[in-house]
């Protein structure tokens, strides 16, 4: 196995690897699986990691929330290729991605703790991160990752035991 690899856009011939990166991780329920369209849908959101050789071996998104708030999700990285760094890399890459877009939060919902710790993560102390007004602007989202950083009830069987962290750029 080769120990180098790439970061790029997503492009729509990514879905199917993203759909096999994801499904061992939804099966345990580490993340949540999300329909074929949905992948489409978010596409322009992911980042891929990939060997000089064409193969995904990892993939991430970044959620723009708000005006300053964005969402790491969908974070996920090839079986074999775990411990290599390409979580790290996706995450220092979304990060970037972050910074350039203006938001000055990102925020993440994970079992994974010690390795969003380990990028500057802490564990969400406030769980009213937003103002009562961006609050309710918020509220209007059918978005299920803003219902998840917002705490919502129709969540929680889905995030149960999920750790949610933001980290301040």
């Amino acid at each position: 196995m080769t120990s180098t690899f790439s970061i790029r856009p997503a492009r729509t011939s990514d879905v199917a690897a993203i759909k096999r990166l994801v499904s061992p991780l939804a099966e345990k329920r580490i993340l949540m699986a999300k329909e074929t369209v949905t992948y489409y849908e978010s596409l322009q959101e992911f980042r891929i990691a990939e060997t000089p050789e064409g193969e995904v071996i990892g993939c991430g998104a970044l959620h723009v929330m708000w005006e300053d708030l964005a969402e790491v999700r969908t974070l996920a990285a090839a079986d074999h290729w775990r411990g290599h760094g390409v979580g790290h890399a996706l995450v220092g890459h979304l990060l970037d991605v972050a910074k350039s877009l203006g938001v000055s939060r990102v925020f993440c919902l994970t079992f994974e703790v010690d390795f969003f710790k380990r990028h500057g993560f802490d564990v969400m102390a406030d769980q009213s991160a937003v103002d009562p007004e961006v609050y309710s602007e918020l509220l209007r989202s059918h978005d299920e990752g803003v219902a998840e950083f917002l705490d919502l009830a129709r969540v929680k069987p889905n995030t149960l035991g999920n750790t949610r962290m933001i980290k301040f750029l």
